[in-house]
């Protein structure tokens, strides 16, 4: 009888897990877009960011996501695109498109959201960009290079293609599997459990397996690249360093 006991409890929890993955509510927490966006790996759970250097509220919420996408589970990866409203977006795209081509997220956005909100440089400015950045630290130059790398102005061009094509209209919008509008508060704490609870939800309607286990040394965080062809897909399916 103990015995049967402790594997109805072990089946009771598992399903208030299960349940409790899924409180978020339609309306109140999150909403559902109407035209879905392709995932750049269809096989994962895409955590897309619509953000622009310039937003306060996308400075704000900065170190919050970026400690949640360095902790995401194994079957979930990162997509950052600036917005391109107009010209002055252009340069802050380009940027953005040279910090995750070089890998230097963690450290060039907290840089480029201080020079723009407390220092008042105008990086939306190719030439005071280029002069700035000269001026930091050995990152800036991996970033600087992936700046003038052949691909960069697409990939930019890319990121205006989709701020138009899916009317997004404010930053900072964390949208997950393609579907899933995450409803932005003050509380970043909160936004972050949502969006673990969204992406367990896109798993759960999936029927993807329970992620791998976490290991244990600090891992890189799983950022996808804007662009398209084999060798983009394969960065964002882990595969490339």
């Amino acid at each position: 009888m103990k015995i049967k006991h402790i594997i109805a409890g072990l089946a009771f929890s598992v399903s208030f897990i299960a349940t409790a993955s899924a409180d978020v509510t339609l309306g109140k927490d999150y909403t559902a877009l109407q035209k879905p966006i392709p995932q750049l790996d269809k096989d994962k759970i895409e955590v897309l960011e619509f953000f622009a250097y310039n937003c306060i509220h996308c400075k704000n919420l900065e170190k919050d996501l970026a400690a949640k996408v360095q902790n995401l589970p194994a079957d979930t990866y990162f997509r950052p695109v600036h917005v391109v409203w107009d010209e002055g977006y252009t340069n802050l795209a380009r940027i953005s498109a040279a910090v995750t081509a070089s890998g230097t997220k963690q450290q060039a956005n907290p840089a480029i959201f201080a020079a723009i909100f407390d220092k008042q440089v105008d990086l939306r400015n190719p030439t005071v960009f280029k002069t700035w950045a000269n001026t930091q630290g050995a990152w800036a130059k991996k970033m600087l290079e992936a700046y003038n790398s052949p691909t960069n102005v697409a990939e930019a061009q890319a990121m205006e293609r989709i701020t138009l094509e899916y009317n997004i209209d404010s930053t900072p919008q964390v949208i997950v599997g393609g579907k899933y509008r995450l409803k932005m508060g003050n509380n970043h704490a909160e936004d972050m459990k949502k969006l673990d609870e969204l992406i367990a939800k896109v798993r759960q309607e999936r029927k993807m397996p329970a992620p791998a286990a976490k290991p244990a040394a600090p891992k890189p965080a799983k950022v996808a690249f804007i662009g398209t062809g084999a060798m983009l897909a394969a960065k964002a399916n882990g595969s490339q360093p």
